[in-house]
Formats: C-alpha cells, structure tokens, sequence
C-alpha cells in the first residue's frame, strides 16, 4: 500500500475574529462555533464549507462518527500529528483516505467536501494512516550465530528504523516491530551501528548530536532495545561529513568507527578500546572521500574473513567495494554503476540465510521495476562471497515516508 491511497487536503487560510458560540466534545449536542473555535490538540470538523455552524471535536482517534457519520464539510488539524479521515468505518483501507497535516497554531483549515469520513485517526507519522509506523522486513536464520547485523542473538539480522515522528523501532526479521526509542531521535544526524564496542559481545549503536556535534553511544542489550547512552565524543563530530560504524579494521578484535572530514575529504580510522571509548585517529584516506555520497560496512563481502566497506560515488552512481585489511583498505573493485536510483543502503550482514554478506537498498523516485517503481521499496541484492551482488529483487513497498534505516 502506498502513498496514491493517500488524499491530501486542500487548505486555506483561516479567517481571524469568528465569532465563537461554544464547543462541541464527542457526543454532546452541538454548538454554533467556527474555525477560531477549534481548540489546541484537537480535530474540529463542520458541516458548511466555511467552517461556520455545529462544531465536532475530539482529541482521540474515534472508529465511528455515529450523527456526525458522512456529514463533515470542512475539517481542521490542531493537533502535533496527522489527521487520516477514512471513507470506511473503524479506520478501513477499502475506501478513500484523507490526510491532514498538523496545524498546531491552527491558520490552516480545509475540508473533504464531500460528506464521506466515517471514522478518523490522529497518527504520528503519515504513514500510519495506511499501514504500521515500521515497515516490513523479512530475513532467514544465518549459519552460526552472532552474526553481524544480529541485534537480538535470533541468528537472523534485525534493522533498526527511525520514522518522521522521531521514533526507533526494532525489526526483528519476522515481519513485526518493537518501539525501543520512543521519541527524540530526530535530534541525531547520524546513526550507525556495525560491531561490538563495549566487549560485551553485543552489537551497539553510534549517534551524532545535531546541534553540538557530540557523538553518543548506545550499548545494545541484546533483545534489539539499547541501554543509557555513554559520551565518547565530547564536541566536533560536525566537521565530519559520515561516520560509519565498520566492525574490525585494526585488527585487534574491537570494532572501529570511519568517518569522512567534510572539508578534506579525509577519511579516518577511529579504532575501539577495550572501555568503549575510542583512541586516537588514524588517516588511511588522505583525501578524495567527498566525491562519495554514501559509506556502508555489511561485513565481509569478499570471503576472506575481514569486514569490507561500500562506497557510492555521486556523480556517476558508481558503487565500490574496498577490501578490509589490517588497519587499512585494499583497492577497490566495481560493484556496478547505477546505484543513484536507491536514497540509501541497508547493510546488515547476511539477510537471506546462506552465509555470505547482503546488501538492500531503499529506492528513490528514480527507481523503475516490473514490479515496483518509484521511492520507498526495499531491494534486496544478495551476495556472492566474491565481492558482488545478484541481481536485485524487489521485496516490499512498504518503506517509505521513514528517517533513516540502519
């Protein structure tokens, strides 16, 4: 199901200085009001054009609208998320849904203009007007566990999901989602997880602070939640242009952290200590990083035991792999070119279950298939052993208006 379900509503400016005769709750009986009537964190609906006569307002998601049921004319959103008015009772998918943006300081207000909402739900994300807040994601049981990507110890590999609300949710390769962050994640610029850096033998999670440029780490827990954050990077981290959690390039058994200088195009080695902090940078990367506009580390791509990283250069939409050697990269190899069509990868290891590294994208508008076109699909491209994926092969379309995956 995807975004054509959705009907966004038209608007106009609301008109200041109505005159207001009361306010009408859920099942009162109505009130002569006006759009300047409809009060914070709630969804007012009229019967007029105009947004003038009986008023009806609710806060709370409602599944049926009893009197009030067909008879909304004009609607208005002063709640913080996103108003889904359904054609269908009880919030069903089989007719028309319409979608409102939030208008906290309410200067906005439209309408169906057709008599025909049954049921409303006021959701966080847009999304959620038609399907979950997370989407879907699917993978087999790996060889042997505590395999990279496994955040849960399940021998499958899990993705972490950020939405628009700020929300992470954990997904746990069986179709289902779990709320383990629930909420302010939005505050982070970057996210990204790949190896163990506490030693505790769990995969952890490394955050960037937007307005401060520290960088924040995130135990895992092993059950796909995270534990209290620790500061391992006091200020700075902005001047970075990606950081990108590899596993183990020093060689010394901890997993490292690369990140990109913005203005030199360096790239730098951060390698991991046995506290959970990180020691001094090493430069292996003298410059020319900033004509890639993606880093991604899915482990070991080429079967030699090391992990590897990607690259996707933005001019060309080229994708590169570089062999992971001790405290270095090899020369790099051509994956294929055309990769610009995907708005980012997710790498998580081995996805399909054969023992070898995976690779899936989440598609752009650019995108085109005989099964799906356009943004948010997942695509999976399944790996070799040799540095190389299969072809692509759409699985889901259910991956889009989301804040990162990782």
């Amino acid at each position: 199901m995807r975004t054509s379900m959705l009907r966004r509503l038209a608007t106009v400016a609301t008109a200041l200085g109505l005159s207001s005769a009361g306010l009408l709750g859920a099942g009162a009986a109505p009130a002569q009001a006006a759009v300047a009537d409809c009060p914070s964190g709630y969804f007012c609906a009229w019967k007029t054009d105009n947004g003038s006569g009986a008023m009806y307002k609710t806060k709370a998601s409602v599944a049926t609208l009893g009197t009030w049921d067909n008879t909304f004319r004009s609607v208005m959103n002063r709640t913080s998320g996103f108003a889904c008015l359904y054609d269908d009772p009880n919030h069903g998918l089989d007719g028309g849904i319409g979608v409102m943006d939030p208008d906290p300081a309410g200067s906005e207000w439209g309408g169906p203009g057709s008599n025909s909402v049954s049921s409303v739900k006021l959701v966080p994300t847009e999304r959620e007007c038609a399907m979950d807040a997370y989407p879907e994601w699917y993978a087999n049981q790996a060889p042997k566990a505590g395999g990279f990507g496994d955040l849960n110890g399940d021998r499958t590999a899990d993705v972490l999901v950020r939405d628009k609300a700020g929300r992470l949710w954990f997904l746990a390769g069986d179709g289902t989602g779990k709320l383990v962050g629930a909420g302010g994640w939005n505050v982070m610029n970057a996210l990204t997880r790949h190896g163990d850096l506490t030693g505790d033998g769990r995969e952890d999670v490394v955050a960037r602070e937007a307005s401060t440029g520290r960088l924040w780490l995130y135990p895992g827990t092993g059950t796909g939640a995270l534990g209290a954050r620790k500061l391992i990077g006091s200020g700075g981290w902005n001047v970075m242009n990606s950081v990108t959690a590899f596993g183990d390039l020093s060689g010394d058994g901890r997993s490292d952290l690369l990140a990109v200088e913005k203005s030199t195009g360096k790239l730098w080695l951060y390698p991991g200590t046995s506290t959970g902090t990180l020691g001094a940078r090493k430069l292996i990367g003298a410059g020319g990083w900033n004509v890639m506009n993606t880093l991604a580390a899915p482990g070991d791509l080429t079967g030699d035991g090391k992990a590897d990283l990607l690259a996707r250069e933005t001019s060309t939409g080229k994708l590169w792999v570089y062999p992971g050697k001790p405290g270095a990269l090899g020369t790099r190899t051509l994956v294929g070119s055309g990769w610009n069509v995907m708005a980012s990868f997710l790498a998580v290891g081995d996805r399909n279950g054969d023992g070898k590294a995976d690779l899936a994208g989440i598609t752009n508008s650019g995108f085109v298939s005989p099964e799906i076109r356009g943004a948010g699909a997942l695509v999976l491209y399944q790996g070799t052993g040799t540095g190389k994926f299969g072809p692509g092969s759409p699985e889901t379309d259910t991956w889009w208006n989301l804040n990162g995956a990782f």
